[in-house]
């Protein structure tokens, strides 16, 4: 082989391993935690405050804002491997495409999808926090940092927060569509100030004794905890799937909308802005009192409810039919088959899509007859078909397994009892006066379980059939 062959068969082996390492990286958390290990080993015995600033060096998090709480980032140590560099920036950069696809996201274990960014910032912050009571700066890099590029004012008073979206394949995950126009704050920047927000204080003043030492321990302990035969009911506290319960626990939905302004003007002052005028800053706090009401209703009152697009499932046969709310109804069933409670994103799909299935190939129905199974269904506009002959005014709700002779776990029970009823309440869904019933009452069938049928009895709002 000459001389010239030569080099262009090794420049062409350099780009096909280049190529080849990016394409072994999806956008998953698991992916993520992998590259920060190569992060971590790049400096042997780096601490995570170390590792942190390199990602944020990487990714190119150093504006005004983010120095005046953390300090500068730099490299800390030897270039970083151009393929691992590529991929940090790609999976870090948060910014919404044209064609509403979000970027700096990754899906988690749990079926939740995180932003990087406020993430991080949560985490060095409460690294560095050196005050009794409070981390510096916590909020405002976790949350309000994005309120000046993209003001309240720019957005309807119907849709200042969210969407959630949609992978490609949750697999592999490569592309993340937003169901909806973006708002000020999209359901994953929400998920990533809260973990950042929560790992941050629980960082600055821990419950045990010690930190972690390593970031990569702190990540995989948090999103990659496997559920045992217990559930919920057994999991540790600090876990991504608490991550709404966690959150309120700190006293954060008291945060006033005053604060959130003066938060902002006060990031205006350290990036050089100008001040606000008093009609711009009086136009703000009304719409910052909208988006805050906003996020505890949808966001800490509300459970999380995984989009149908994330468990597989086929359209709607047909054209759906609206329901009229607010309905005076919910009604509480169990699968029996499957028979055992899903504990994994990938199994409760699979037992999604195989209710589905049955519901629309075997019975011939146009979709899955529930409304919700603890975060899954036709969601809330539609009717469903789950409670014949009172479809049109209730809500029906399944619990996975069989609850003949047991009980669903506290944490599930929980989380339809008191958030689910809670939520669809507040956003007008189900009257505030709603009667809770068992399948069992309205048709004749032993649904949900003789078992779990004496534990509803004993729930508030739950009712006798009016004859």
């Amino acid at each position: 082989m000459d001389k010239g062959s030569w080099k262009h068969s090794l420049l062409l082996a350099v780009v096909l391993a280049s190529t080849y390492a990016e394409a072994s990286f999806s956008w998953h958390m698991d992916d993520f935690i992998q590259a920060v290990k190569q992060v971590e080993d790049g400096v042997p015995g780096s601490g995570p405050v170390a590792v942190l600033k390199r990602l944020r060096h990487a990714a190119g998090l150093n504006d005004a804002l983010i120095q005046y709480f953390l300090r500068a980032a730099d490299s800390g140590g030897a270039e970083m491997d151009v393929s691992l560099l590529s991929f940090i920036t790609k999976a870090v950069h948060h910014r919404v495409t044209e064609e509403n696809q979000e970027e700096g996201v990754v899906l988690t274990p749990d079926g939740t999808t995180v932003a990087l960014t406020p993430l991080l910032l949560g985490l060095e912050a409460g690294f560095l926090s050196k005050n009794k009571d409070r981390v510096r700066g916590l909020l405002k890099l976790t949350f309000t940092k994005d309120l000046e590029s993209h003001p309240l004012s720019h957005h309807p008073l119907s849709h200042h927060l969210g969407p959630d979206g949609c992978w490609d394949n949750v697999s592999l995950p490569q592309v993340f569509t937003l169901l909806d126009q973006p708002g000020v704050l999209t359901t994953a920047q929400i998920n990533g100030g809260m973990d950042g927000f929560v790992l941050g204080t629980e960082i600055a003043f821990p419950s045990t004794s010690g930190r972690p030492l390593k970031l990569s321990g702190i990540l995989t302990e948090y999103y990659c905890h496997s559920l045992e035969v217990g559930g919920m009911d057994v999991a540790p506290r600090l876990i991504s799937r608490r991550r709404r319960e966690n959150f309120r626990k700190l006293g954060v939905p008291s945060i006033t909308a005053q604060q959130v302004v003066k938060s902002v003007e006060k990031q205006r002052r350290v990036m050089g802005l100008k001040k606000m005028d008093s009609k711009t800053k009086k136009q703000l706090m009304t719409l910052v009192k909208e988006g805050v009401k906003e996020f505890v209703q949808e966001y800490l009152e509300c459970p999380p409810i995984i989009p149908r697009c994330m468990w597989g499932a086929k359209p709607y046969k047909g054209t759906p039919t609206n329901l009229t709310l607010p309905l005076p109804f919910l009604y509480i069933h169990h699968t029996v088959t499957p028979s055992d409670p899903c504990l994994t994103l990938q199994q409760c799909s699979a037992d999604m899509r195989s209710m589905q299935r049955f519901h629309q190939d075997d019975r011939g129905w146009n979709d899955i007859g529930y409304r919700y199974r603890e975060g899954g269904g036709r969601g809330w506009l539609q009717q469903g078909a789950h409670t014949l002959g009172h479809n049109s005014v209730g809500f029906g709700v399944s619990f996975i397994g069989d609850y003949t002779s047991r009980l669903p776990s506290q944490h599930a029970m929980g989380l339809v009892r008191d958030q689910l009823a809670s939520c669809a309440v507040g956003g007008g869904r189900l009257e505030a006066n709603f009667t809770l019933q068992g399948h069992r009452q309205v048709v004749s069938t032993s649904c949900p379980g003789d078992t779990f049928y004496n534990e509803i009895t004993g729930w508030e709002h739950f009712g006798e059939v009016k004859k």
